[in-house]
């Protein structure tokens, strides 16, 4: 396959290393991507062979992780335990000054120790608003205020950026006001379109250009479109690509996941996402998913936008850990994280 195409699948793997059965599936052209889990790393030297495998076999493959901090870190062994993205705006309420300078360096900081491993980007950072009601937000979302949000977020994603990593906000138009996990329900937000405009897209609105990629919520917002966000034309072309004029690439959230299983079956959720504007799809812990979408010759053909994905592609700053390891700012990123670590 040419390394110019790009499929639209995102998929995981089992393991530590590749099996024969992930090396033929990766061979596929209708795999653009792969997602990598906590199952998958056990140390940076293991996790880096992994991804020279995978990009051996398909070089412009691209590499993601959820690496936010937290309950949602995949990697940690040799690496910085980075704190929930929540404590930046708890540092922000105390001082805003030292809370903008330590999300640079946090963005920073988490950026290149993955980029130095191989991957391109981790799926960061979360937009969504701390309304309190969201356990699977929670401490993920940097602050209640839509205002605070966008200050936060753009000091965290121009450190990502400096580290050569662009930046994917989600979940839009935002997950923070409903209280039911979209992995094991389907969420309805009753709000009309006006109150979210007011508050849970404004962060979206304000960094939409500093933002290459986007993933928007498998939430119905049922005062405006039936569909999930992630299967609406209305939020992901009308609103996302029309109005608010996103150009970065769209990633649907694992369609996997409960709250896709209204669009029906896989391809029907492939299907239905991919024409509601997602330019990638993600199906994860489901290889047998994985294998019915890979079967079906009418998805095969779908190529995704190559400027999009190229805008992605990570551009680490080092080559090795031990190089990243030697520069005073890693030292220094590492320092104030255990530093406001222990002051929380």
């Amino acid at each position: 396959m040419s390394s110019s195409l790009f499929g639209p699948l995102v998929l995981d793997i089992a393991g530590l290393s590749l099996t024969e059965d992930d090396k033929q599936l990766l061979q596929n052209p209708f795999v653009g991507g792969v997602i990598l889990f906590s199952r998958n790393y056990q140390s940076p030297g293991q996790v880096t062979q992994l991804i020279n495998d995978m990009r051996s076999i398909r070089p412009e493959l691209l590499i993601a992780v959820d690496q936010e901090g937290g309950r949602v870190q995949r990697f940690k062994s040799s690496l910085t335990r980075l704190p929930p993205l929540a404590s930046l705006g708890q540092l922000y309420d105390q001082n805003t000054q030292e809370a903008l300078m330590y999300a640079t360096e946090l963005g920073w900081l988490m950026a290149s120790e993955m980029l130095v491993l191989g991957v391109d980007i981790s799926f960061a950072p979360v937009l969504d608003l701390a309304y309190g009601v969201s356990s699977v937000i929670g401490d993920r979302s940097l602050h209640a205020s839509p205002e605070v949000v966008i200050i936060l977020a753009k000091a965290y994603i121009r450190g990502m950026n400096q580290a050569g990593m662009a930046a994917t906000g989600k979940h839009f138009p935002g997950h923070g006001a409903v209280s039911a996990d979209s992995h094991h329900a389907l969420p309805v937000d009753t709000r009309e379109l006006d109150d979210i405009r007011q508050n849970d897209l404004k962060p979206f609105n304000a960094l939409v250009d500093t933002l290459a990629g986007i993933m928007p919520a498998h939430i119905v917002y049922d005062r405006v479109d039936s569909n999930p966000a992630g299967f609406s034309t209305f939020w992901l072309q009308s609103l996302l690509r029309n109005e608010m004029g996103f150009k970065g690439l769209i990633f649907s959230d694992d369609l996997s996941m409960k709250g896709a299983a209204i669009a029906g079956n896989y391809v029907d959720r492939a299907f239905q996402a991919l024409h509601a504007g997602c330019d990638m799809i993600l199906v994860c812990n489901d290889r047998e998913g994985v294998e019915t979408l890979l079967a079906d010759q009418s998805l095969t053909q779908w190529q995704v936008n190559q400027q999009r994905v190229r805008a992605l592609k990570g551009k680490p700053q080092v080559s090795d850990v031990a190089a990243l390891q030697a520069m005073e700012r890693y030292t220094t990123a590492r320092d104030l994280v255990a530093h406001y670590s222990a002051a929380q």
